[in-house]
């Protein structure tokens, strides 16, 4: 399996493992922090016996003459019967392609390599970007000692709480998927202006397509965020303003035509999923550079993706898909008649 990020952990899987359910402990509450949750891996293939390789990089999978993987990476060649590429759709940082990038001369990082607060005390910081991430990062910065925090804004988001009645909000989600979506774009719509209100007067605009429209077509658009982030939009702790248009030396040009001086720009752009330069050329990536099939699928014979899904709840539903993936795996299903054409018009050199 090719775990997550750039430098992939390559993990052999042992039988015991296909039918393994450990849920993360019900102590670390709904929303566990990242320390929780690497803590919760870690002991999870300590006690499951999952053997990972840190440190490897897998670079390009090619079919191997006779079947199989050719799996290269920054450690050597591997060869391997089954490959499932499990690296997630926020795999590598996407930076913004503003003219002007190169005359800037603050300071640029995208919020990937955002940690806390702490380095920006006393800047004036412009975050790019409405999604969770941006909304709160600039949040915090306002909160935490940053002289002036604006936040960018192209595509006007939609918003929910993270908790409602003392339980994650999102939590229908999963369950409005299979529902029609205009319906539940309709529903979640009138349940924002009720619970939200307008933030017109504040610089964001109301959403012009539904929270569920939006995810089926961009896999993104809907902030969720906490009802202090709301309070500190209306309070003018951090100022909205409009999307950037392009860099000068000493900060941006907005969408309006004004100017802004700033010493600090955050990207919180998003992210690719990386699989172009890994699986590209087998003709197994749809135009947004996403799998044919996310869910565990054969896209080629023994080659799948799995948690490559525009979703709340990702966790719990990766581990069912890796559960039916695992089995598939032991019991020796052959592929689909679509995946082995793709197979047969791959190149093997």
């Amino acid at each position: 399996m090719v775990g997550p990020v750039r430098r992939a952990a390559v993990q052999h899987l042992p039988a015991a493992l296909r039918t393994a359910r450990r849920p993360v402990p019900r102590e670390f509450g709904q929303f566990p922090t990242r320390d929780q949750y690497v803590a919760y891996l870690r002991h999870y293939a300590e006690r499951r016996g999952v053997r990972v390789e840190h440190g490897v990089e897998v670079t390009r999978l090619q079919p191997a003459v006779g079947g199989g993987w050719q799996v290269r990476t920054n450690q050597g060649e591997r060869r391997a019967d089954h490959v499932v590429v499990a690296t997630g759709v926020f795999n590598r940082p996407k930076p913004a392609d503003w003219p002007g990038r190169d005359e800037f001369r603050g300071t640029l990082l995208h919020a990937v390599a955002y940690r806390n607060a702490a380095p920006f005390q006393g800047r004036d910081v412009l975050v790019v970007g409405a999604g969770s991430t941006g909304f709160e990062v600039a949040h915090e910065l306002a909160t935490h000692g940053a002289r002036r925090v604006r936040l960018s804004v192209r595509t006007a988001p939609n918003i929910l709480l993270r908790m409602m009645g003392g339980l994650p909000a999102d939590l229908p989600v999963p369950l409005f998927l299979h529902l029609p979506t205009a319906w539940v774009d309709r529903l979640l719509l009138f349940m924002q202006r009720r619970v939200i209100g307008d933030l017109s007067a504040h610089g964001l605009r109301p959403p012009t397509e539904g929270p569920i429209s939006q995810l089926l077509r961009r896999g993104a658009g809907t902030a969720v965020v906490d009802r202090e982030v709301v309070d500190a939009i209306r309070s003018g702790a951090f100022e909205v303003v409009p999307a950037v248009e392009r860099l000068d030396p000493d900060g941006a040009v907005l969408a309006d035509g004004k100017r802004v001086d700033v010493d600090t720009i955050i990207e919180a752009t998003g992210y690719s999923t990386g699989l172009a330069e890994l699986v590209g050329h087998l003709g197994v990536l749809d135009d947004r550079e996403l799998p044919l099939d996310g869910e565990g699928a054969e896209v080629a014979p023994g080659l799948r993706f799995v948690g490559f899904v525009p979703r709340p709840g990702i966790t719990g539903y990766v581990g069912h898909a890796a559960r039916r993936v695992g089995r598939e795996i032991a019991a020796g299903r052959r592929a689909p008649a679509r995946a082995r054409a793709l197979s047969a018009s791959s190149s093997t050199g």
